[in-house]
């Protein structure tokens, strides 16, 4: 496994920074067309030593959650945030925008601890990354924001059981999902619907409806 001085190294590499076309108030480290990886095949991944870069667009749950914390700080304000399956982390650093007391953002992928403290960094913000596997824990998180998620059913069903009880002993749980075709939406309340860019679109030429739930009690 690279270090953390070559994770930089590759996120550096690969990403130039812009504006994702729902919350252009924050700047990220992203993969747009001007990058070659744009255009990596799998087997250029391989050769690389990368996984899928999910952690280098800014998708459209993600998105519209980061709209929906900076539209409205006093969810995040003075709580602790957890952002899971973070990736580039727009909505950890939504939620340091707005004020949050402390924000952990965790992914998996070392590359998307990585590219969220980056991405920190170049927002002017303080946040903490794990590579943790946090499915089933509760270390008392105020507000748990979950942008994408729910794209296959036994992901989906694991996470809704967890969201679930992390939401029946008080925290705020929110999922950004733009009908990926996995989440239950009667266990949930639709606070917003935003018109967020597709899968992978940066320039936000192509749009996708997204909605906004909270998980209920």
């Amino acid at each position: 496994m690279p270090d953390d001085a070559s994770d930089r190294s590759l996120v550096l590499a690969h990403t130039v920074v812009a504006r994702p076309p729902l919350v252009p108030e924050l700047s990220l480290r992203l993969v747009t067309e001007a990058c070659p990886l744009w255009r990596a095949t799998e087997a250029d991944l391989e050769k690389l030593g990368l996984p899928e870069p999910f952690w280098a667009f800014a998708w459209p749950g993600g998105q519209a959650l980061a709209r929906h914390v900076i539209d409205h700080p006093e969810l995040a304000r003075a709580r602790r945030v957890l952002d899971f399956g973070s990736g580039c982390a727009v909505e950890a650093i939504a939620a340091a925008r707005a004020g949050a007391a402390c924000v952990l953002a965790a992914d998996i992928d070392p590359l998307a601890c990585e590219a969220a403290s980056l991405n920190a960094a170049l927002n002017g913000v303080a946040l903490e990354t794990t590579c943790r596997d946090l499915v089933g824990l509760d270390e008392g998180w105020d507000l748990v924001l979950v942008g994408d998620m729910f794209y296959e059913a036994a992901l989906a069903e694991r996470l809704a059981d967890w969201l679930s009880r992390l939401a029946a002993r008080g925290a705020t749980v929110l999922v950004g999902d733009p009908n990926r075709g996995f989440f239950d939406a009667a266990r949930a309340e639709r606070l917003a619907e935003y018109d967020a860019p597709a899968d992978v679109d940066v320039a936000g030429r192509y749009r996708r409806a997204t909605a906004v739930f909270r998980i209920l009690r």
